[in-house]
């Protein structure tokens, strides 16, 4: 019973492995995908380590709460106010809020030297972001005059993105360029 186990192509005498323990039976391809998922780590942290991967992600997570910020302003004041103006209403109310929160956690700006002037330049970026959205407005209601508020949201989210890929060109290249490695 005290025998010991030898694989057949082992040599005499070298050192012999340890014998497989039972219900550990390794899967094929398992230090292959160990692998794969350390090098996925390795190019995660290295994509983190460029400050416009950290400053676009930042930027998304401050972009969803404005966009949902503005959707639900513009619902609700569309239907006292048509929809030009409350597009307009909106996206003043989220674009000084908008500042604020790329400022502070996109940038990473706290100090409140050049406050005044961040904001400033950030309406001068809300009003490329109401020339789009309210030229997609005009443009859909010329088309379809009685096109209902759900298509009005898409036509005015839409025109957002566009303008949300400019806002950020513009806040990293002009309005915050002292932060931009941050």
């Amino acid at each position: 019973m005290d025998q010991q186990w030898t694989p057949p192509e082992a040599p005499t005498g070298a050192a012999l492995p340890a014998p497989p323990a039972r219900g550990l039976v390794r899967k094929p391809g398992a230090d292959a995908q160990r692998g794969l998922l350390h090098r996925g780590n390795g190019l995660l942290r290295t994509a983190w380590s460029r400050p416009i991967v950290r400053q676009l992600t930042r930027f998304t997570g401050v972009g969803i709460v404005c966009t949902l910020t503005s959707l639900a302003l513009y619902a609700l004041c569309r239907p006292w106010l048509g929809p030009q103006l409350a597009n307009a209403i909106a996206l003043i109310a989220t674009s000084v809020m908008n500042t604020s929160l790329n400022r502070r956690f996109t940038f990473r700006i706290r100090e409140r030297r050049g406050l005044a002037q961040d904001h400033f330049n950030g309406l001068v970026a809300m009003g490329v972001a109401l020339l789009l959205t309210s030229g997609s407005l005009l443009v859909l209601l010329w088309v379809n005059p009685l096109a209902g508020v759900a298509v009005e949201l898409w036509t005015t989210t839409i025109a957002g993105w566009v303008a949300t890929a400019v806002r950020f060109s513009l806040l990293r290249h002009w309005i915050f360029r002292r932060a931009r490695n941050a």
